[in-house]
């Protein structure tokens, strides 16, 4: 066979297998675990792939249920709604149809800064997605019921499962009561698999009978302690099975760590709670929650933080910057490129324990694409001694919002120092709200506790630049800027 042919038999192989291997991997599709509930209310298909769609509980519309949610920490459970959710992997633009259980009279996909193009055909609504988008689509003006759609990049670097310093979890339902990642481990969650975190009889003996929960708290979970720990992959961790106020879903204690690419489903308090730690970047992480104090991410007492591309959708506050006394201060802390959905308490906030310092915090770049709470929008909410500086909230699109803008230093529940702190050299830049009333405050708390030094740049509500008239204040704020 003459050298000429060979090569041509090898370039067909190689076009061939490439082809194939292309194919395959438009759009990768994980199987969704025997015994794992699927939604009857959509049904979806991505690059012609019929892709599994799950259940999320979350909170009810009902403001009065939503609050009593909350507020009712015993019964918190018992007070939710379903929504869906869905996620595969593509390497390029892809083509999307939607089916809903109802017929579609209307729909909106969110965030609107997407800039979706979709239409109905027949009794589907299509439309194109790309790599890394975290999509939201209601279907006639239900915002609850809604379907939520994350579709990530062809995942890379899959850890070998047989590495001695690798904790594989590989497609099915596990479960797990308390697991330590250590040093140089990874964890990994392969799409298809659901982690469910429960607690064990013996962690149960000694709990009150009608709360079920101990007088000491649980320990979390899953516990990063370390350096240069890792937690990634597409599968699920599901807290669904832990009672409320039981435990925290992942916590972080170390330095150079990092989660990637996971889904967080029903915490029964904090979900991700980063303490005192240094170098951690949270990227890609699906986070949905609805019971009492399921906090998305807290940052407390840490350094070198950064969280980006990330969807959340909980009750509790969504990401929020918090200091402990005597755990150290917060510095160089940065939110970017997050897709957030707040449900009662505050979107993006710094506080209320801030008994450290906390400075060099930057949210930027996200969308809340509905805020219901009766918190927050944007706020720092200062009920201790310490002094917040150097806090930035940049290119921020809110498309629903009642409380847009708090600054505020002041005694409340969370309250545990004898003196109160300062708030110093805020800036909100580009922020774009939807609501009513979307008010804005500033308010100090005495001659000596001044929120000092606040500039606003092109800040539009409701299409309107806002105005100096427009922002509450007292005598104890200070040197307040408004920049077109």
């Amino acid at each position: 066979m003459g050298k000429n042919l060979i090569y041509i038999l090898l370039l067909t192989v190689w076009v061939v297998t490439m082809s194939s291997f292309t194919q395959r991997t438009e759009v990768v599709v994980y199987p969704i675990p025997e015994g794992e509930p699927v939604s009857k209310a959509f049904s979806l298909e991505a690059g012609g792939e019929d892709i599994p769609v799950y259940i999320a509980k979350v909170a009810p519309l009902d403001k009065k249920l939503r609050y009593k949610a909350m507020d009712d920490k015993i019964n918190s459970a018992k007070y939710f709604d379903e929504a869906s959710f869905a996620y595969f992997d593509i390497a390029k633009k892809t083509k999307i149809k939607v089916k809903a259980a109802i017929k579609i009279n209307t729909f909106k996909i969110l965030p609107s800064s997407a800039n979706i193009d979709a239409g109905i055909n027949g009794d589907e609504i299509e439309f194109t997605i790309h790599a890394g988008q975290k999509l939201t689509v209601e279907i006639n003006d239900d915002i609850i019921h809604s379907l939520h759609i994350f579709a990530n990049c062809i995942e890379k670097d899959r850890p070998d499962p047989n590495d001695p310093d690798v904790i594989y979890f590989g497609p099915g339902i596990h479960t797990v009561s308390r697991l330590i990642v250590r040093d140089n481990q990874t964890l990994y969650l392969a799409g298809g698999a659901i982690l469910k975190t429960i607690v064990s009889e013996q962690e149960r003996e000694g709990a009150d009978p009608v709360t079920g929960l101990k007088k000491q708290p649980y320990h979390p979970s899953i516990s990063l302690i370390g350096q240069n720990i890792k937690v990634k992959g597409r599968g699920i961790i599901d807290a669904s099975q832990c009672p409320t106020h039981a435990r925290n879903m992942l916590m972080v204690e170390g330095q150079n760590i990092s989660i990637e690419g996971v889904i967080l489903r029903d915490a029964s308090v904090w979900t991700v709670p980063v303490r005192m730690s240094d170098n951690v970047h949270i990227n890609n992480i699906k986070l949905i929650g609805y019971r009492a104090n399921s906090d998305g991410i807290d940052i407390c007492n840490s350094k070198n933080v950064l969280v980006e591309n990330c969807f959340i959708r909980t009750l509790d506050d969504l990401i929020v910057v918090k200091t402990l006394r005597g755990k150290g201060e917060c510095k160089n802390i940065v939110v970017r490129k997050n897709v957030l959905w707040n449900e009662v308490a505050h979107a993006l906030s710094v506080g209320a324990e801030i008994n450290d310092d906390i400075s060099d915090v930057f949210f930027s770049d996200c969308d809340i694409i509905h805020d219901q709470g009766r918190e927050w929008s944007l706020r720092i909410y200062h009920c201790d001694a310490a002094k917040v500086k150097n806090v930035h909230f940049e290119n921020i699109r809110i498309e629903e919002c009642r409380k847009l803008i708090s600054l505020w230093i002041n005694k409340d529940v969370w309250t545990s120092d004898t003196h109160r702190g300062h708030i110093d050299d805020v800036y909100f830049k580009n922020i774009v709200a939807t609501g009513s009333p979307a008010n804005v405050q500033l308010l100090g708390y005495g001659e000596s506790n001044l929120v000092n030094h606040v500039v606003f740049k092109n800040i539009r509500i409701n299409g309107a630049v806002l105005l100096d008239g427009q922002i509450e204040k007292n005598e104890y704020v200070t040197n307040v800027i408004i920049e077109k």
